[in-house]
């Protein structure tokens, strides 16, 4: 099973948290040691899970879930093209 770019950023999350089926998570995993760009997105969204889940480090400014939610929505949009 080959996947492209869009299908393992929809598997992100599941990626992280270890529920992905493995044949899944075997499949973007192959595609992770390949792409520099989704292995990127991985490490920002792990990084991102860890400082906000650790409230010690900063508050997040208001807004800034709406703000992410759009530019997130924006880029799907750009390679939905």
């Amino acid at each position: 099973m080959i996947i492209d770019c869009k299908h393992v950023w929809n598997y992100i999350s599941e990626y992280l948290d270890r529920t992905l089926p493995e044949e899944t998570r075997d499949t973007v995993q192959k595609h992770l040691d390949h792409c520099e760009i989704c292995s990127a997105i991985l490490d920002s969204t792990r990084n991102m899970i860890i400082l906000t889940a650790d409230d010690r480090f900063f508050e997040l400014p208001v807004g800034f879930s709406e703000r992410l939610h759009a530019r997130i929505d924006l880029e799907f949009m750009r390679h939905d093209g």
